[in-house]
Parts: C-alpha cells; structure tokens; sequence
C-alpha cells in the first residue's frame, strides 16, 4: 500500500470535481441502469477492508481498501460507489497504475483503459466517511442499510452484488468489538488493540458490520451453540435478570428456522450487540445483529406485550439471516420480501416459547391496526414499489411492508394450506441460496403448486394501494332473510381483494348461532335465513383473518362480551376503531362519537383481563383521548377517565405487568390537579402514596419527569434538575441531557432547541432528536408548537438524505401525530400545493402522517356544530 500513501503527496490538481460529460454520465446515488450494468459484469468481489479508530473523536478515522473482482467487459469506465467529499480520498491505484482522485456525483470513476477483462485489483487509501458510522466518544456501529456502506468506504452497494469481507480494525486497546465474521487474531501493542477477522460469508454491502467501543462482553453456550452478547448496561441486576433468556431466544429461534426451512443455520457464527438510543428495533447484520438495548434488556415486571415484543424481534431478525441475507432481494423494490417473511416467520416462531399466549390475537394486534393507520390514508402506497434509485430505497419502509405484508402472507398460506406454503419456501431457499431473487421469482414456484391464479391474486394484494369496504346488504322475503357482505373499492377503482375468514351470525330469539366460512372476492357473499333468524345479529370477521372495514354493533359487543372469545373482541375493537375514524363509512353513519367511545373503551377495561386486550385497549384510548375530544371535551372526561384507570391499576390486577401498563397510561392521560400532585408525589419517591406491587425502573422515572414537567410547567426546571441528579446510567444521562431543553417552561429555550435541528450534527442520535420533538409537539402545546410544522417539512428532503431509513416517516410523525387542527392540515396542505413537483415518495410520507389531524379535525369540527 506505499503506492497509495504517495499519492497523497501529490497537488490539489489531481483532485477532479467532474467534466460536464462526466456528469452526465452518471448520476447521483446508484442508479438502477448502472447496477444492472454492473451486475451483468462483475463477479467474485472481494472487499479487504482496515479502519484505524483514533482516541481521540475529534481525530478522523483511516481507512485502506484492496477491492478485487472479476471483470467480463473492460470497454466503458466503472463508477465505484463513494458518496463523500472529495478530500477524503488519499490515493488510488487501479491495476498499478495511479489514478487521479476524482469524484463525480458520488462516484470514483475507474477509468476503461486502466480495467481488463479478468481479474482486477483497485487500492485505495481513504478518511472513513462517518455518515453511517455512528460514532460516539465511547463506541461506534456501522449502519449501511440500504445504501450507506457509500458513505463509509467505496463499493459497489447494491445488493446483488454480494461480495466477500475482510475486516481489520485498530482500536483503542480497551475497546471491544464484533463483525460479521468470526475473530482469527487480536493483539494489543502501545495501548492498541489489533483485530483481524476471518472472511466472511457471501454477503451484500448493506450487511457488511461491526461494532466497536467500551462494551461489556458475555458469552454464552446453548444447546451446542456459542453467542456473544456485546452491552454497555450498567444495572448488573437487569443484565443478570434478563441474559439467560435472550440467548435461549436466539438458540430457539435459530433452532425452529433449521427445522422449518431445512436448512441449517447458514453462516459462520451469530453474535449480537446491544445499544443504547439504537436507531431501530433490529439490524440483521450477518453474525453480527444489533438491537436496541432496551428493547432486549427490559425493566422489571415486564408486561406480557414487552415479552412478546422482544421474543417477536429476536425472532425477526433470526429469521432474516434466511430471509434477507441467505436470500436477497434483488433490488431494493422487494426489500419488502425479506420483511415480510422475517415478520411472519417471527409470529410462528413465538408460539412454542408462550404456550399460553392467544398467538391469533398477538398477530392481530401487531399487524392490523398499523397497518389500517397507512391504509386508510390518502398517502396509502402498495406493498411492492418501483425504485429507480437506491437513494431513496429507505422510503420503500413503514407499516405497509411490516404489517400488512405478513397479512396478505397469512391470506396466502391459507389459500395453499401450510404444508405446500413451507414445501414452496424450501423450494426458494434452497433454489436462490447465496443468491438473489425477487417477488415474482417466489410466486413462480407457488403458483406451480396450485390452481389459483397467483400472479392474479398478487396483482391486488402486492402491487396496488389500500383496503376494501365490506357493505352488509339484508332483504325479507317469504321464506326468510337474504344477507350479502360485498366488498366495496372506495377508490372507484372496482378491485376485490380475495380473502377468506370467518363470520358469525346470532340468533338472539332463539339463543343460537352460525358460524360460516366466507371467501369474499368479486362476487358477494350470500347468506340464506330462515324466518326463525328474523333478528339476527352478524359479527363479521370473527376470526380477525379479514382484512378491510367491516360492519360494526356496539350493541353486539356489549350485550355478548362475555361469550365472546378473545379473538372476535380483538377484531371487534379494531374495526370499531376504524369505523369511528371514518365517520362516513357506507352503513356506519351514527354508530359512535368520541365521547361514547370513551366510555365504550372504560366498559372494556373494567371487565377485560387479558393484556394483549387491555394493551390494544389503551392505546385507542390515548389515540382518542388526545386526538378527538375536544379541550373541552377531555376536561370533562378526564376526572373519571382518571379515576377508572386507577381504580383498574390498583384494586382490580394484581399483577405488576398489569399495573404498570396501566400506570403508564394513567400518567398519560392525567391532566387534573389532584392526580398530577399524586404522581409528583410518586415520582418524588414518596412513600405515603405509593402503589403496592407498582415497581418503577430508571427509565419509569425518567418518562414520568418529562411528562410532569410538560404538565406542571411551573415545576419543570426542579424536576429536570432533579432528575438529572438521579439518573445513574451515562447513556441515558446523555439523552436526557440532549432532550432538557425541550421540558422548559420558556418557550425561547424550546425554540432554541427546534432550531439547532436544522444541523445536521445536531440530528446525529435520531432517537434523542424524536424524543425532543415527541415534547415539543405535546398535546397540551399545540398552540406553541404549531409553528414548527412548516420549517419541519422544508427540513424533510435534507432529513432524508442524510438520516436513516425511517428518520423521515418518524420525524413527520412526531412533528404532526399529536396535532389536530385545521390550521395544521391548511400548512401541510399549503406546503404541498407550494411543491407540486415535491419528491412522490416523501408526499406519500406527508399524506401519511398528516392522516389522523385531517380525520380529527374533522370530527372536532362535525362535534362542534352539534
């Protein structure tokens, strides 16, 4: 590598922004012509790869690469993938031969006359770009999905071309790290520590990983297989409470995948990292997952949904290292392939480690309602998407791929029964193993096992937006009552969604009832009824498989709760939801107003005792709460909302899960002065007001000083100062730090804080950033708040660039999800009739998130003309 080191030495000259032509040539980001023309030539790419992190932060990282590949046509230059400044490149050398340091439009141009056909080796001396490096001063962890690896080192990202790794890094000696591969040698010299790993498996760029930093280690073996857990977790007793059963859920999981596909676990080794303010759930790095620390580590007396929560995300990203990483999509369009089937795989995988858990309901309840929320809207995209430019891959992300996906996959497996599903998925796998494939390639080999039309099916369910209406139709006649349940495209558009699921009819006269099979496509259902079923009532989707806005009786619900199984209330909640969002819903008009819904969701919580119900139970009762009641409104359903919920908390579940799921929603919701004084009283550690069996963690204490200083903003300058005091763990010191401004009481300090967002370095740790909106954008300050909507959406593009993949749907949530006036729908509306040539994928994000303020205002408006 002398060679390259030269070449820094060389004048600024050689340094080339790029000719007109040359711009021309090649476009920003990485093109879908330019990867095809590299994937039709390139083969057997190898990346040796050595990163030097300095002590100090402030210092850069350096970097060496020696890329090798083998070229079949040497006749046109080759763009390389590297999207940073141009004084970031040291040296290049192509072949042997010097190359000048050119950058155009994110790319190095290696030049035609200095490739041949064969193989090919390109050294480059380079400054790491830490765009996706995410360092901190104590650790840092690359990210560089979709298309970030460019950001760090130069490389052809596109997932189609997988490559092999090999990874040196030099590290302050007291770091440790974990990579993709396992670790062939360390050594420590001159307080540096040295570590090489093996190579790694065949692996695309946006896999490629590793973690660095002052972590704590623990290694683990179970049932023959050794993992390594990486934490920065100061609280000894929650590692010690909480380490044996992440590992056992990793070996499970790893486990139920080799027995349902048939395929042995298929890379070299699976380590896992925990880290504090992670910017997701879960990255599937291979042999090298990162979670959120959190997310694994839970407090204590977790809640049934947090245990769930954590196996179903160990699950997911256990299940990617088939689906995702053994398999890849081909393109960035399918990305949603590999989510899919890590999400549905991950709800099966469950089941055997919760015997006890309704998995039926747990499915309904993560999936439907997140996915009705994008659905709904006038933003609703379809599953598969076209992609011109991996630069806006992240955009192909939300609810749509990670909801409604494994739903339209649930609706699959049920058509071709399970058994001849998993024959086809093994067929997949074993077919494009170490390779890629796309969606349609799957639906070739199920459409060869059965007589439906897949490709037809598919058409619906994958390439098109939304989600049908089903409209209950009954006539009398002589010999009975006729019912039909027809599908309704609000879109105008005439499509059916075939499905099938379940319904049931009763017969409150005679105490009877029907259960009946349904498969709803173009033609309506019919249902024939004797005279005797002259009152009959329908519970339609009583299964939850259905998907679509179906009929709804509050009266059903309530008279026959308790014959009702879990399952139909689940259903049965979620449409009531659905319906009340949608207050002109073909034969729905009049079935609820927020107020009723209120005191429909009190009824509920008083009788129910299982905590996926209270769960789902809740949270529509904050979403009405805050969104749809007026200020008036709210502050008379307040005193008793508050009383019920505590009177649940602490005299109906024993329980501690229980109580303090209710917990945190009665400090949510509380508003009146008593109630504010007793949870200042709990938060100060007051023992007369304590509640038993009611155990709060660092982290309890930590949301309820924020909520209390937003709602007793006279006190919020001692309960920061405070809080801050008591806070023992340094990385959640930090982010508390970073979110203070936005708890004061003046407003100019919390103007301050919005306005230093609009650095780009001051957006580095996305999770701070949104919890500080999630403040600025409280309920009880929407009249201040407002004022940032506008400079929040001219900041989008430039979010987008250079956040990660959901840093742009999660900043438009938090700056619009708790607004609902019509003057915050005007500026959003205003914003995209000032942009009509806006980017389609971030307008479809807007129209997403600006959803519930359309339908809210809405609502207040017919409310107040009542």
């Amino acid at each position: 590598m002398r060679r390259i080191l030269l070449l820094a030495l060389l004048p600024a000259f050689l340094f080339s922004c790029s000719s007109e032509k040359e711009t021309e040539s090649v476009q920003s980001g990485v093109a879908l012509d330019m990867a095809q023309h590299r994937k039709s030539v390139l083969t057997e790419v190898n990346y040796k790869l050595k990163f030097s992190v300095p002590e100090s932060y402030d210092q850069k990282i350096q970097a060496s690469e020696e890329l090798t590949f083998n070229l079949s046509d040497n006749s046109k230059d080759l763009p390389l993938d590297f999207k940073v400044s141009p004084e970031h490149l040291k040296g290049i050398v192509v072949n042997g031969k010097s190359q000048p340091l050119e950058l155009v439009n994110e790319h190095i141009i290696l030049k035609a006359e200095n490739l041949k056909k064969g193989n090919n080796k390109i050294e480059i001396d380079f400054w790491a770009g830490e765009t996706s490096l995410n360092r901190k001063e104590e650790f840092l962890y690359t990210l560089f999905v979709p298309d970030r690896a460019r950001t760090a080192f130069p490389c052809f990202d596109q997932p189609n071309l997988k490559a092999n790794f090999e990874l040196t890094l030099d590290l302050p000696a007291e770091w440790n790290s974990v990579a993709n591969a396992p670790e062939v040698q360390t050594t420590v010299e001159n307080n540096r520590k040295t570590v090489q790993y093996e190579k790694s498996d065949l692996i695309s760029t946006y896999l490629f990983s590793f973690v660095a930093g002052e972590f704590e280690t623990i290694t683990q073996s179970v049932d023959g297989r050794t993992f390594t857990m990486l934490h920065r977790e100061t609280d000894k007793e929650k590692v010690e409470r909480n380490k044996d059963l992440v590992f056992n859920l990793h070996s499970a999981s790893i486990k139920w995948l080799e027995q349902y596909t048939g395929i042995k676990y298929p890379f070299k080794k699976l380590d896992f990292a925990l880290i504090p303010s992670f910017q997701y759930g879960g990255m599937e790095h291979v042999g090298a997952i990162q979670y959120q620390a959190n997310s694994l580590l839970l407090d204590e007396d977790p809640s049934q949904n947090q245990l769930l929560g954590r196996a179903s995300l160990i699950g997911h990203e256990v299940a990617h290292m088939w689906f995702g990483n053994l398999v890849t999509m081909d393109w960035f369009n399918d990305v949603w392939t590999k989510e899919v089937f890590a999400n549905f795989m991950a709800a099966k995988m469950v089941n055997p480690s919760f015997p006890e858990i309704n998995h039926d309901l747990n499915f309904l309840v993560r999936h439907y309602p997140s996915a009705y929320g994008v659905d709904r809207t006038e933003g609703a995209n379809p599953i598969r998407q076209n992609l011109p430019n991996l630069n806006e891959a992240g955009q192909m992300y939300g609810a749509i791929i990670y909801n409604k996906a494994p739903i339209m996959m649930r609706q699959l497996e049920s058509l071709l029964g399970e058994e001849t599903f998993q024959e086809g998925i093994q067929e997949y796998l074993s077919t494009f193993g170490m390779k890629n494939a796309t969606w349609p390639d799957l639906i070739n080999i199920l459409d060869q096992k059965t007589q439906v039309d897949l490709k037809k099916w598919s058409e619906v369910w994958v390439n098109t937006s939304g989600r049908p209406v089903f409209k209950l139709e009954t006539q009398e006649s002589e010999q009975g009552i006729a019912t039909s349940l027809s599908q309704i495209d609000m879109s105008g558009e005439g499509r059916s969604w075939p499905q099938s699921f379940k319904m049931e009819v009763f017969n409150p006269a005679q105490n009877g009832k029907k259960e009946l099979e349904v498969v709803s496509a173009d033609e309506p259902y019919e249902v024939s009824l004797d005279k005797s079923w002259n009152s009959f009532e329908l519970l339609a989707n009583s299964n939850g498989m259905g998907y679509g806005l179906f009929p709804v009786s509050y009266e059903l619900l309530t008279n026959r709760w308790d014959e009702l199984s879990e399952l139909e209330k689940g259903a049965q909640l979620i449409n009531m939801y659905e319906s009340l969002l949608e207050p002109t819903n073909v034969g729905q008009e009049g079935q609820a107003s927020p107020t009723r819904y209120i005191e429909l969701l009190k009824w509920v919580l008083v009788r129910e005792k299982n905590q996926l119900l209270i769960g789902q139970t809740l949270g529509q009762l904050r979403s009405v709460y805050w969104s749809l009641l007026s200020d008036d409104q709210r502050n008379n359903v307040a005193p008793d909302l508050e009383r019920t919920l505590f009177h649940c908390m602490d005299d109906l579940h024993d329980d501690p899960s229980i109580k303090k799921t209710f917990f945190n929603t009665f400090s949510s919701v509380t508003i009146t002065d008593n109630n504010l004084t007793r949870l200042y009283s709990i938060w100060s550690d007051d023992k007369t007001v304590s509640i038993a069996k009611l155990n709060l963690s660092e982290n309890d204490y930590i949301g309820l000083a924020s909520n209390l200083s937003i709602k007793m903003p006279e006190k919020a300058t001692e309960i920061v100062a405070a809080q801050m005091e008591r806070i023992k763990n340094p990385d959640s010191k930090r982010r508390f730090e970073f979110i203070a401004p936005t708890l004061s009481n003046d407003l100019a300090t919390r103007d301050a804080f919005f306005e230093s967002l609009k650095v780009e370095k001051n957006r580095e740790t996305e999770s701070w950033v949104l919890g500080g909106l999630g403040n600025l954008h409280h309920p009880l300050r929407r009249e201040e708040s407002i004022k940032y909507i506008l400079p929040s959406l001219e900041l989008l593009q430039e979010i987008q660039q250079t956040g990660d993949i959901f840093f742009p749907t999660r900043w438009l949530g938090q700056t619009l999800g708790d607004h609902n006036s019509r003057e915050a729908v005007e500026i959003v509306d205003g914003f995209l009739k000032d942009h009509p040539n806006y980017n389609a994928q971030l307008k479809m994000k807007i129209q997403q998130s600006v959803d519930m303020a359309k339908r809210a205002s809405a609502i207040l408006e017919k409310t107040a003309k009542k």
